[in-house]
C-alpha cells in the first residue's frame, strides 16, 4: 500500500501559522497523553459520564488481538463447508470500517446499510448455499439490521438451509442481542468492547469481524495501528493528530467548517466515507462542527476550487488545491484520524461521544410506522414533472418546472452554506444518482454531500439537525416496483424506506433546514429528468 510513512502536512502557510497556538494549547494541557490513558475529564464535566465508558478504542490495537485467532477459526470452518460468501448487515459503524478494509485488501464483501427492496433482493439472489450473513449490531435493536437478520433467516429456511448455522452475529455483551443470539442457536457471536463508540470502532470485532472473514489482513490492519499509537499519544507540535485536529479547529475559527476529503492515490478504497461519519456525528452539536465532505478526488468540484468556508485535505500525497495532507496505512489512518477528531472535539468545546440528534429521526419513522394511513396516499405532491413529484417544506418554492424549482432551492442556500444530497435509492442499481453531488456542486459554487438513505442517518444525520445550521437538503426518493416484506412485522422494506425519508425530513424541517423532496416515479426516467434540471438549473 502506497503511504506507509504516517504523517500530517500542513501545506498551506497561513493555515500552519493559525494552527500553531492550537496545537500548543493541546501540548501544554497534554490533552494528547491523557486521551491515551482514557482520561474521561477531557471534555469537561457534561460530557464525562459518556467518555467514561467510550475510550476503549485508544488501546484495541492490542486488545483486539485475540480476536485473531477465533476469526480465522471460524473462517477456515466455514470454507470447509464450502461457504465463502459473506453478507454484512449493519449500519453505520458496523458497515463504514469494513466496507473500507475489504476494497482496500481487495477481496469481496456484500455490504447492507439499505431498506431499499431491490438492493436487498440482489443480495438474497446470490448463492445462498455458499452465503454466511454477518448482522452487527450493539443492542440488537436497529430496525434496518433487524430487518435484514429476519429476511435471510427465512431465505435460508426457504431454501432448505440450517438459518442458524448461517447467521454470525456481533453485539455488545448483555445485550438483548446477545440473549436472542443464544436462543437462537447462531453460528458463533462475537462480543465487541461496549466501551467503544460505533463510529471509533473500526479496529473492534465490529470492524474486524466481517473483514477478517471476508479474507482481509486484519491482523496486519492492527499492526499498522500499533505502529502510531505511541506517537499518537506524545503531547508534541509534531504528534500528527495534534497537527491534523489543530489545523481543522484553525480554519474553523476562520469560517471554514467544512472539510473536503479527496484521495491523492494513498490505496485506500473509500476513506472518505469512513472519516465523514466519524467527523460529522463526533463534532455536529451544539450549532457548530466541521462538515466533512467525501468528494471523488483532487479535481472534484468542491476540492479543486474550494472556496473560504472549507478546508481540501488530501489522502494521500499533497496534491492540487490541498491545505492539508494526510498519509498512512489504512490502520494507521484509522488511529490517526480518531485520536484527531477526539482533540478537534476538545478545542471546539463539544463532547466528540454523543450524538444527540440521532435518535429525532429514528422516533419519526417510528411514529410513522405506526401510522401507516399517514404513508399511503395522504401526502399530494405540489407539482408533477414529467416522472418527478416535487413535495417542500414550509417556504420551499415548488411550482413551475423543475428545473427552476431546483434553481430557486440551491439559491436560497445561506451565505457559505451547503446543499446535501439524500438519496434513497439503491446504491448500486442506482449508482449513478451519485454523479449529482459533482453536477450541483459545479453548477452553484456550493459545497455539496451525497448520502445514500438510511445510512447517512447513522453518520451525517447528526450534522445536519446539530450543526451549522447553514444547509439546505435535497431528498430524492424513488417508487418500488417489488416490495420486501420483513416477516413478522407489518411493515415491508418499501414502507420502511419511505417513513425513513419522510421522518428525517420532518425532523429536519423542524430545526427549520428546508427540504425539498424529489420523487421518482420511474427511477430511470425521473434520474435522467432530474439531471438535465440540474444543468439548466445552473446555466
Amino acid at each position: 500500500m502506497a503511504g506507509e510513512t504516517t504523517g500530517v502536512d500542513i501545506i498551506d502557510a497561513a493555515l500552519a501559522g493559525e494552527a500553531a497556538p492550537f496545537a500548543e494549547r493541546l501540548v501544554a494541557d497534554q490533552v494528547a497523553s491523557k486521551l491515551a490513558s482514557q482520561d474521561a475529564t477531557l471534555w469537561g464535566p457534561e460530557a464525562e459520564s459518556e467518555a467514561s465508558i467510550r475510550l476503549s478504542w485508544t488501546t484495541l490495537h492490542k486488545s483486539s488481538r485475540p480476536l485473531i485467532g477465533e476469526i480465522e477459526a471460524l473462517r477456515t470452518d466455514l470454507r470447509s463447508e464450502g461457504v465463502d460468501r459473506v453478507v454484512l448487515a449493519g449500519m453505520g459503524g458496523s458497515s463504514l470500517a469494513p466496507e473500507v478494509i475489504t476494497a482496500t485488501d481487495g477481496v469481496a464483501l456484500t455490504v447492507l446499510d439499505t431498506t431499499d427492496p431491490g438492493q436487498v433482493a440482489d443480495a438474497l439472489a446470490g448463492d445462498l448455499e455458499r452465503t454466511v450473513i454477518v448482522v452487527s449490531s450493539k443492542s440488537g435493536g436497529t430496525v434496518e439490521t433487524d430487518s435484514h437478520r429476519r429476511i435471510f433467516a427465512k431465505a435460508f429456511a426457504d431454501a432448505g438451509i440450517d438459518a442458524a448455522r448461517r447467521i454470525v452475529v456481533v453485539t455488545d455483551p448483555g445485550s438483548p442481542f446477545a440473549e436472542l443470539s443464544e436462543k437462537e442457536g447462531y453460528r458463533k457471536v462475537f462480543l465487541a468492547d461496549p466501551n467503544v463508540g460505533g463510529r471509533y470502532s473500526a479496529l473492534t470485532a465490529f470492524g474486524l469481524v466481517p473483514a477478517g472473514l471476508a479474507g482481509a489482513d486484519v491482523a496486519r490492519l492492527l499492526d499498522q495501528a500499533a505502529s502510531v499509537a505511541e506517537e499518537l499519544a506524545t503531547d508534541s507540535v509534531d504528534n500528527p493528530a495534534v497537527k491534523l485536529a489543530a489545523a481543522w479547529v484553525a480554519a474553523h475559527e476562520k469560517g471554514a467548517e467544512k472539510v473536503v476529503i479527496g484521495d491523492t492515490g494513498s490505496g485506500i478504497k473509500g476513506f472518505a466515507d469512513w472519516a465523514e461519519q466519524l467527523i460529522a456525528e463526533s463534532t455536529g452539536k451544539q450549532g457548530t462542527g466541521l462538515l466533512p465532505v467525501a468528494v471523488e478526488g483532487p479535481g472534484a468540484p468542491g476540492f479543486a476550487d474550494a472556496k473560504a468556508d472549507a478546508t481540501p485535505v488530501a489522502v494521500g500525497p499533497a496534491e492540487g488545491a490541498a491545505k492539508i495532507s494526510v498519509t498512512g496505512s489504512l490502520g494507521a489512518q484509522f488511529l490517526l484520524w480518531e485520536f484527531a477528531t477526539a482533540l478537534a472535539g476538545r478545542l471546539l468545546g463539544i463532547n466528540p461521544f454523543d450524538q444527540p440528534d440521532v435518535e429525532a429521526a429514528k422516533k419519526a419513522a417510528r411514529a410513522l410506522l405506526d401510522n401507516p394511513d399517514a404513508l399511503k396516499g395522504g401526502e399530494q405532491p405540489s407539482t408533477v414533472d414529467g416522472a418527478v413529484e416535487v413535495f417542500g417544506s414550509a417556504g420551499v418554492a415548488t411550482d413551475g418546472k423543475l428545473a427552476d424549482i431546483l434553481r430557486a432551492f440551491f439559491d436560497s442556500t445561506p451565505e457559505n452554506g451547503y446543499i446535501a444530497v439524500q438519496a434513497y435509492l439503491d446504491r448500486l442499481d442506482d449508482a449513478s444518482t451519485s454523479l449529482l453531488r459533482g453536477e450541483i456542486a459545479k453548477r452553484t459554487g456550493r459545497q455539496t454531500t451525497f448520502g445514500w438513505g438510511p445510512r447517512f442517518l447513522h453518520s451525517t444525520g447528526q450534522y445536519h439537525k446539530g450543526g451549522h445550521q447553514n444547509g439546505v437538503i435535497l431528498q430524492i426518493t424513488g417508487a418500488v416496483e417489488d416490495d420486501l416484506d420483513v416477516p413478522d412485522r407489518p411493515y415491508t422494506l418499501g414502507v420502511l424506506q419511505h417513513a425513513q425519508a419522510l421522518g428525517d425530513g420532518q425532523v429536519l424541517a423542524e430545526h427549520g433546514r428546508p427540504v425539498l423532496r424529489l420523487h421518482l416515479t420511474d427511477r430511470a426516467a425521473g434520474l435522467a429528468e432530474l439531471v438535465r434540471a440540474v444543468q439548466e438549473a445552473g446555466e
